[in-house]
């Protein structure tokens, strides 16, 4: 008989947690959850502390005898892990301010995962994953990572192929969104249909498939740009041209507006920006509010407000994940993994985010073939750029992290390009030691932000 599981969750005190909960509550019957050890890191105390109490009362609501652990010592919380879910933010949302404050001011998109702000994001998260990493090595080297923490492929590729964890498996909620709120569209209910992905983590296309096996991909794009089109809600629905989705005859996810439609998308942003702040900004009053329903005693349920958070099937994600690995399913989801083969046009180890069949193996890609020219031109070069990104948040080279601003479409290369990511790396001094010295470089050259928000956050040691 199999013992019961032991999660550890790195961003315990993360808003998105209560819908964590709320997916091992409901599948307790195939998860067998004995103990959950909630971490996050000093400046997330209070937070940690309120949702952990929330946990326990939604636990205690379900009436199964699950433990629940908070601490701000990741080591006092590995030892025996059966698997460690990822999802937290070096930073915190002050730190996301910067990466879409920053771009925003060059007239540039300041998106959190897409662009400088994404790029910022990797290089402070993927040297937090290596340590995570070397711990889990130490004291529970039988353990899943379960990496939902963005830009998701980039760090799962920094775990697998940078640190050498060959068990982490990334995931992201944008496919399974898609597959929620796509069928209704033609005439389905969720799980009716049959989807297969394969681009990057919030880069890729899909094809869909009928009961009867006749593909349904092109009934579906005429539905892309209505409501139900299956874009998160945190993307600005802003229409993909028909002629274009045409040529496709594949689905592209939402992210693909930032690429497609980068006019539009940077006139919304900068219109959001001058009205009233960021999307960051935005977040930071709704994680307010969530704390603040968190904190109600009676409170033992995930409160709907959660769903503006753009989080949503998270929970669905990486609990069914978890219980593919754990009982051997042979689920058919979409994650970031080893390529293997399934992209033709990318090398067999790079990450890619690609249907699969989740076993007590892993994940194994579902081959997905060729793709057609402009789609194979941007994924070449899009991965060209993560790799650049990962080495430089690796090593603290410039140089590369240069090399990925020139690469990626939603920066201007050339001087303005180079001054946000120069700005961008003074203004997250504290989270990156790599560039120490390029860093006191600039600031001996009176690198700075002329933008008064950041300026006070870094005052404040934000």
């Amino acid at each position: 008989m199999k013992k019961g599981i032991k999660i550890v969750t790195i961003g315990g005190g993360s808003s998105y947690t209560p819908e964590l909960m709320e997916g091992f509550i409901k599948r307790y019957g195939e998860l067998p959850v004995r103990e959950i050890w909630l971490v996050d890191v000093e400046p997330g105390r209070e937070k940690l502390k309120i949702v952990g109490d929330f946990a326990g009362r939604m636990w205690e609501k379900a009436g199964y005898p699950v433990r629940i652990h908070t601490t701000l010592d990741r080591r006092e919380a590995l030892p025996g892990a059966d698997f460690v879910t990822t999802q937290f933010r070096v930073g915190q949302l002050s730190a996301r301010i910067k990466d879409e404050r920053i771009p925003d001011l060059h007239g540039m998109l300041g998106q959190e995962t897409n662009g400088a702000g994404g790029i910022l994001k990797a290089f402070r998260t993927i040297p937090v994953i290596g340590e995570i990493i070397s711990d889990m090595r130490e004291l529970c080297p039988d353990a899943w990572l379960i990496n939902f923490t963005n830009p998701s492929g980039m760090v799962t590729e920094a775990a697998i192929r940078k640190f050498g964890w060959k068990k982490t498996i990334g995931l992201c909620n944008v496919p399974g969104i898609a597959e929620m709120r796509e069928p209704e569209n033609l005439g389905y209910r969720p799980g009716e249909l049959t989807y297969q992905f394969a681009g990057l983590n919030h880069f890729h296309w899909h094809r869909v498939f009928a009961p009867d096996g006749r593909e349904v991909t092109k009934e579906l794009l005429e539905y892309i740009n209505e409501e139900n089109g299956g874009t998160p809600v945190n993307i600005f629905q802003t229409p993909f041209p028909k002629e274009l989705l045409a040529s496709m005859e594949m689905v592209p996810c939402g992210y693909h507006r930032y690429y497609y439609m980068e006019e539009e998308m940077l006139a919304h942003s900068m219109e959001e920006f001058q009205a009233g702040g960021t999307r960051a900004e935005q977040m930071l009053e709704v994680e307010k509010q969530l704390f603040a329903l968190y904190q109600n005693t009676e409170l033992k349920e995930k409160p709907e407000q959660l769903g503006k958070r753009g989080g949503a099937y998270y929970s669905d994600t990486a609990c069914e994940c978890i219980s593919a690995i754990y009982n051997n399913k042979q689920s058919r989801m979409t994650v970031s993994t080893e390529n293997r083969g399934a992209i033709a046009c990318l090398p067999p180890e790079a990450i890619v985010e690609v249907t699969c069949l989740i076993s007590a193996r892993g994940a194994e890609p579902v081959a997905w073939g060729t793709f057609p020219p402009a789609q194979r031109g941007w994924l070449q070069m899009m991965k060209a750029m993560e790799e650049c990104v990962i080495e430089a948040a690796v090593t603290g080279d410039y140089g590369l992290a240069l090399n990925a601003f020139t690469l990626n479409p939603l920066i201007r290369s050339g001087r303005e390009g180079k001054r946000v990511l120069d700005e961008l790396l003074v203004a997250h001094e504290g989270y990156l030691p790599r560039f120490k010295e390029k860093i006191a470089q600039l600031k001996a050259e009176g690198i700075e932000t002329d933008d008064e928000v950041v300026r006070s956050l870094i005052e404040k040691g934000l």
